[in-house]
Parts: structure tokens; sequence; C-alpha cells
């Protein structure tokens, strides 16, 4: 608890000295023309982790772990411009939980993590603007709020990560390649996607046993051509104050700045993504499909108190008894959160939390549990916030595995 201690008090110190601005509200913007409308706009955050496991195992060597470790899990900047309201441009680049792991000598090798996030053009349709289609690297993903999530405003620490249903399996990091179309028909909003499916992925060298489990390996092993494309879609109604959908990242908390209550359902599916074998050896396709239903909630309470919650269904099938570490299997999942910002006539906020995960899991007969309680420290709103949360996974007979993470984040 000590070393926790030391540990809030070095971070608290960091990021006071870097305070975001509410200047910054919407990023740097350069003006191209007198009026505005030509322009690029810049925006930059970055998310430091010190995380507390004191039930390690012993490393590959039979050595003691350390109980705290450092990271850096998200430093990110994201451009995008337009020199027509017709036009949009959007690039976004950045590395992710960079660790003394993944550290190379010299920055450079297969070890370095920076890479391309989105990479897309987007052309606005009709005389509202209202409907949009594009093409590129991108993240108007389908099933649910989380898989469309912000990095700059989760509400818990980090996102849920079976949210991010199809992350490393079907897209880079959540960013297939693909066509998109999306718009708004009054309160209804929708994102539709034909996307190829990634080819090195995260079973890259996963080869189906006899009889065995599917393994998410279509694309490689069956060819594009009956395994490559991939399909998906998201759909919402916006009961109260209408979200914006300029560019595809969901906010998590409003703190209570608007007032939203959505509901949504989405989808997404690859046929013969996942493949089986039979007893002599034999492949053949599964399809994956995973739907999701869920609800989202941000008002003010008055007197500078606000409500956030956030609920989802989710069934997921990756092909027969399909598991990948403990993080993808076939089953279903109900996910929910909900957080409050205390009342403060300071310009510091406080916003407790709590969110509760049940995974059932098709392979093991089980279930996994995960429980999360936290909260963040608004210094000057999203731009500059401190978060601490421990959380609890329980994963089917194994004991279960308690963590402790701190993070400071700035966004300018």
């Amino acid at each position: 608890m000590r070393k926790l201690l030391l540990l809030t008090g070095l971070f608290a110190s960091a990021i006071a000295l870097g305070q975001g601005s509410p200047d910054y509200a919407g990023g740097l913007k350069v003006n191209i023309n007198e009026d505005g409308s030509k322009y690029f706009r810049i925006i930059s955050w970055a998310q430091v982790w010190a995380q507390y496991n004191g039930d390690k195992p012993l490393d590959a060597n039979g050595n003691e772990q350390s109980e705290i470790d450092f990271s850096v899990r998200r430093a990110r900047v994201l451009l995008y411009s337009q020199i027509s309201p017709k036009f949009l441009i959007v690039t976004h680049f950045g590395l992710n939980s960079l660790n003394a792991d993944g550290l190379s000598p010299t920055g450079t090798g297969e070890k370095s993590q920076l890479f391309m996030h989105d990479a897309y053009v987007q052309y606005n349709l009709g005389k509202t603007n209202k409907h949009s289609i594009g093409g590129g690297l991108h993240y108007w993903n389908g099933i649910s709020r989380l898989n469309n999530s912000s990095t700059l405003n989760i509400l818990t620490l980090d996102n849920f990560r079976q949210g991010w249903a199809t992350l490393g399996l079907a897209d880079q990091f959540a960013r297939p390649v693909g066509v998109f179309a999306k718009g708004s028909f009054g309160k209804f909003q929708y994102r539709v996607s034909i996307n190829d499916a990634l080819t090195n992925n995260l079973s890259a060298s996963a080869v189906p046993a006899a009889d065995g489990p599917a393994t998410y390996t279509g694309r490689r092993l069956l060819g594009s051509k009956k395994a490559g494309k991939t399909f998906a879609g998201y759909f919402e109604y916006n009961f109260l104050d209408q979200e914006s959908m300029f560019l595809p990242y969901k906010v998590g908390t409003y703190l209570g700045d608007k007032k939203v209550f959505n509901i949504g359902a989405g989808f997404f599916a690859h046929p013969n993504g996942s493949v089986v074998a039979d007893a002599t050896g034999n492949l053949s396709g599964e399809n994956v499909s995973i739907f999701a239903v869920d609800a989202f909630y941000d008002a003010p309470l008055g007197s500078g108190s606000a409500i956030t919650a956030y609920a989802m269904y989710q069934n997921s099938n990756y092909g027969k008894d399909f598991v990948l570490g403990t993080t993808y299997e076939t089953g279903s999942i109900l996910y929910g959160h909900v957080g409050y910002v205390i009342p403060s006539a300071k310009p510091t906020k406080f916003q407790p939390y709590v969110s509760f995960a049940n995974r059932q899991i098709d392979a093991i007969d089980d279930n996994a549990t995960q429980f999360g309680i936290g909260g963040n420290v608004f210094l000057k709103g999203h731009h500059s916030k401190l978060s601490l949360e421990y959380q609890n996974l329980k994963y089917g007979e194994a004991d279960a595995v308690g963590t402790v993470t701190l993070q400071a984040m700035i966004y300018l």
C-alpha cells in the first residue's frame, strides 16, 4: 500500500504540471482560408499506467516478477482536415501498451509499436450532409457502443476488452480496411461497413486439431474468396440529445454536459471466418457471427452532479468451442457500468464508478466474472485526468486475479 500511495503522489504531481486547457476543446485548429471552412485539426493524447499485481506467476526462467510495472497505455495523434464540407480526411497514428518487454534498443525493428490506427476518406452526400460514404482503414464498426468506443473519455479506466470483439482477429486494432456508410434519419443513426478480413491475425500460427475447437483462420486456410470479407453494422436511436457522428468514436461519459439516452443494436458477420477439422483432418469453414444490444444514459442531476450508465448483452459465435486466451470465446456476455460525478464548487471533479461483467463460455462450460471499482479525478475535464481502479477477474475454475492500476492522462 505504501508503494501505491507513493505512485499516486508522483502521478498527481506529473499531471498537475501538464494540465489540459479549455482552449483545446476540439484540438488545435489551423484555418486554411479566412472563414475557417477549410482547415485541419490536430488532437494529441497520452495515457500512462502504473500497475500493481501481487499474484504474478514466475517468468519463463523461474524468476519472480516485479509487482509494479509501468507502461505507456496509449500515445496518439489524430489529424483530420476538410477542404470542403463535402470531403473529410482522417489520419490517426500512435502506439499502445509500450512497456519494458516491448522496448527495443534503438526504437526500431519488429519491437517498434508505432502504427496507423485510422486512415480514411469520407464523402458527404446531399445538401444536408446527414449521410456519408467512405473507405480506408476506419473505425465505423458494428456490434455495440463499446466496439466504437473513444479512448479519450472512457468512464472506466479502460474499455471493457471483450467489447472490442474483433480486435486482432478480423482487423488491425479494431480497424478494418474497407468501405462504410453512416448517417442519420432524425434521431435514428446508423453505420454499416464491408471490409477485408485480417490474414495475419492473433491466430496466425494456429491449426485446427482433428475434431477439436475452431480456430480463427478462415482467410489464411480457406482463401480470401471464401473467407475474405466481413460485414458489420450498428444502429441506435437517440431519445434525448443527439450525439455527433462527425467522427466514429463514441463518448464514454459526458460528465453531465449533455442529456443522452440511447438504445442500440449491432452485428458482425464473417462467413467462414473460423475453421474446424474433422476426424481425418479435412478442413471446413464456420461462420463467425456476433450481435449485441445496449443502452447508454448520461445526464446532469443538478448542483453539478451527473450520472453515466451503460448496459450491454453480447452473443459471440467464433465457431465451435473457440477460446483465445482469456479474451475471446464463443458464448455470451452481460456487461454494465455506472458512474456518478460528485457535486463540487471547485473546477476539480470526482467520479467514482463500478463495473461488472459475466461471460458464459461454451468451451469450458463455465463462466468468467469481472468486477471493477474505481474513480476519476478530472483536473480540467477530460483534458487532464487521473484514474485509479481495482479489478478482479475470476476465469472458470482458475483463482481470481486482482489488479490495481493508476492512470495519468492528458489530452490536448
